[in-house]
């Protein structure tokens, strides 16, 4: 293998090119001119070098600007090949100059807020509902930030001089609720606004597009795509991003290899894996809006393989009684995954401000994977229970964005 530089793509650039190719190729550009067809994995924690003068040298450039150092590498946390490939492709897919991976998406965050810290900023504006433990750990303040936490109406007044992030997550995190990004960015002003795009992914919107700094991913959900590897990163500003790598070889949050190699082949089946589980995400969020033993039904106006529904009934019973459909935490994997939030992935969340979020005690998060629509909807029948002795019309079905009725389903972006 060329292990000349950690740059995946080696200075390589193409012209422009759809989504679905990107995926394919980014990050393997160079592969053809190396003789081989499949990405290697390097799994070197060190490289050998008889230069200790010029090593020392990239290692002074790398503390001043934290820029990916030219030559071979040096160390595994201060960057590997094969992670790299991956950064390079996530980049791509993302329309940003560069990407950081992480050892997970809460590293990723965490790394941001040491970053901004860093530099004596750090105030957070965050819009809920984010991710639980994002939640968390803002609000306890463990890396010594002080949050405001507002809609997004608010972004502008809740700034201050020190503010140095604005967090949204959109859809959001189990609600599924859209914030309009371009609008949010322009209330920024300069305050870098990060947006977490894990349940949208870049098939669905690209906020560095609409004016977003930051692109969050836990890219254990749709980017690894398996349920087999946990990663998170940050598509960014190559300025960014260099203060990201100083933090990250600091702080030792780095994604191992292995993790790398299978983040850059779940992308390459990101763009398929995620339209055909919309496209039967959006059949059963037809289904669950005409049941009448479903109270509400949310799902974004931008499509997507995410659904929340609250139940008239238990909504533990719902979880006890699914067989095909897996009871677990996390989303994005090529099977349908079904939680229940005010338990698990919110449940650090403070009850009130669990439920001002509209969080609510009867709601159901499911993350639709691959699977035939009729066997999965069979399942949640049968988990549903008994219907009750009401008119269908009297269902309360509400449809965030998607503007549909109870028996419409929405379209999907492409």
């Amino acid at each position: 293998m060329d292990t000349t530089s950690t740059r995946a793509h080696d200075g390589v650039r193409t012209a422009p090119r759809a989504l679905a190719t990107e995926a394919v190729h980014a990050g393997r550009d160079d592969l053809a001119r190396q003789g081989l067809h499949a990405p290697p994995i390097d799994l070197s924690t060190t490289y050998p070098s008889y230069d200790s003068r010029g090593e020392a040298a990239r290692i002074d450039a790398f503390a001043t600007t934290g820029a990916e150092p030219d030559g071979p590498p040096v160390y595994g946390r201060l960057g590997n090949p094969t992670v790299a490939r991956f950064e390079t492709a996530l980049a791509r897919l993302e329309g940003t100059e560069a990407a950081v991976a992480f050892a997970s998406g809460m590293a990723a965050l965490s790394a941001v807020l040491l970053v901004r810290g860093s530099m004596g900023l750090r105030h957070v504006v965050a819009v809920r509902p984010l991710y639980g433990c994002s939640d968390h750990l803002l609000t306890a303040g463990l890396l010594g930030s002080e949050v405001t936490w507002t809609d997004p109406a608010g972004v502008a007044d809740a700034l201050r001089p020190d503010t140095g992030l604005v967090i949204v997550e959109s859809p959001a995190n189990p609600t599924l609720a859209e914030v309009d990004l371009r609008a949010v960015a322009h209330a920024c002003g300069s305050v870098p606004l990060l947006v977490d795009n894990t349940f949208a992914t870049p098939v669905l919107q690209r906020p560095a597009e609409h004016g977003a700094r930051l692109v969050l991913h836990s890219a254990t959900k749709y980017l690894g795509g398996h349920g087999d590897v946990l990663a998170g990163v940050v598509a960014c500003d190559e300025e960014f991003a260099g203060r990201l790598r100083q933090v990250r070889f600091a702080t030792g949050g780095v994604l191992h290899p292995l993790a790398g190699y299978l983040l850059l082949r779940g992308l390459s089946t990101l763009p398929v894996r995620v339209r055909a589980a919309s496209a039967t995400a959006a059949e059963l969020v037809r289904r669950l809006a005409a049941d009448p033993r479903v109270a509400r039904v949310h799902y974004p106006g931008i499509g997507g393989a995410m659904v929340a529904f609250e139940v008239y009934g238990d909504p533990h019973e719902v979880i006890a009684g699914v067989r095909l459909i897996t009871p677990a935490v996390s989303l994005g994997s090529v099977d349908t995954l079904i939680q229940h939030p005010a338990s698990i992935s919110h449940r650090i969340v403070d009850a009130d401000d669990r439920r001002g979020a509209g969080v609510s005690d009867q709601l159901l998060r499911m993350s639709v994977g691959l699977e035939d629509v009729d066997d999965l909807w069979s399942d949640l029948d049968g988990a549903l229970g008994r219907r009750p002795e009401r008119a269908r019309g009297c269902t309360d079905v509400r449809l965030r964005r998607a503007g549909v009725s109870n028996h419409g389903a929405p379209a999907l972006a492409d």
